[in-house]
């Protein structure tokens, strides 16, 4: 169980530019972990993140991570890592020459901060590429470095921006397997991310957000229970599906059957669960079914987001 001061507190949290809103009336509670954020663009994603890492101040309502005030930059840096979007690193610098400088203001010795460089840059695959001048960087390398430079200080809370774009496969696979480990560890981590089946990989809780508010929170699978109007979709693989699909029609328990076009297969939408699953489990055994595989067709965070928030797009 968690302990409640290590948590990251939102209470009716707001921030307006001027006339125009980024965030209105927040109220969340991060626990460590994965979360998730996901949103369109000008959904308050980067607001949120700003607000966390003390870029920008709310308006009204407070902000507490691990019970530090974003306004106490000193405090808050010694247990937070940022990776932004975008970089401005000095292309005269090596990779290392950067992470070390960085390390240097946090006032430890050479000694340590070797040692810390060297632990960042192994983490992200990076170790014989920190001596080259950041100049020759690929811009996948580029955003490795900036996750190292985020956990190099070895901070409790991570806040990183799109941290997956621009890495190739295999490297996505790496840092998601590296965002598993640092969980597992006890740390915060708050990844926004556009990419929505990766959402799905590597959050443990996820935070949708739309215009400006928190529209939907919790672990995918419980948000999805929460919409209660939506209808459920399964997909079902079986020897006799055109037959399942005369008995769901004939007792009004499917608002929309598909038959798979190799007539094996069924995708079933329902607004009664209940009913739904009972007459299948019934239809099974009196007529004989092989049954060959079954499972949810939608409760992932590309149908949960579509729903929710409404876009026939991906979120950017």
């Amino acid at each position: 169980m968690s302990n409640p001061s290590e948590d990251i507190v939102f209470e009716n949290v707001s921030k307006f530019y001027g006339e125009v809103l980024g965030v209105n009336r927040i109220d969340l509670t991060i626990k460590p972990g994965i979360t998730g954020l996901v949103g369109p663009n000008g959904s308050g994603k980067t607001t949120l993140m700003n607000l966390m890492t003390g870029l920008v101040r709310p308006t009204r309502g407070s902000i507490r991570l691990a019970g530090i005030d974003p306004g106490q930059p000193e405090a808050l840096f010694r247990r937070l890592g940022y990776c932004p979007q975008f970089d401005t690193f000095p292309a005269g610098l090596t990779g290392y020459e950067l992470l070390f400088s960085y390390l240097s203001l946090h006032g430890h010795g050479h000694r340590t901060t070797a040692k810390l460089v060297d632990q960042a840059l192994a983490r992200v695959d990076l170790t014989e590429a920190g001596k080259r001048p950041l100049a020759s960087y690929s811009k996948g390398m580029r955003q490795r470095l900036k996750l190292a430079h985020a956990i190099a200080h070895k901070p409790e809370i991570l806040v990183l921006d799109e941290p997956l774009n621009g890495l190739d496969p295999v490297a996505r696979a790496e840092t998601i397997a590296l965002f598993r480990m640092l969980a597992s560890e006890g740390n915060h981590l708050i990844i926004s991310s556009h990419i929505l089946h990766e959402v799905d990989m590597f959050s443990d809780e996820v935070v949708l957000l739309q215009a400006g508010y928190v529209v939907a929170e919790g672990q995918i699978r419980g948000i999805r229970e929460d919409i209660k109007e939506r209808p459920i979709q399964v997909s079902l693989r079986c020897d006799k599906a055109a037959l399942l699909a005369s008995h769901l029609f004939a007792h009004d328990v499917a608002t929309e059957v598909k038959l798979h076009e190799d007539k094996r297969g069924l995708l079933v939408r329902s607004t009664e669960s209940d009913r739904f699953h009972f007459l299948l489990n019934r239809v099974v055994v009196e007529e004989g079914l092989t049954m060959t595989a079954m499972g949810p067709a939608d409760e992932d965070m590309g149908a949960v987001y579509h729903y929710l928030i409404g876009q026939g797009g991906e979120p950017s």
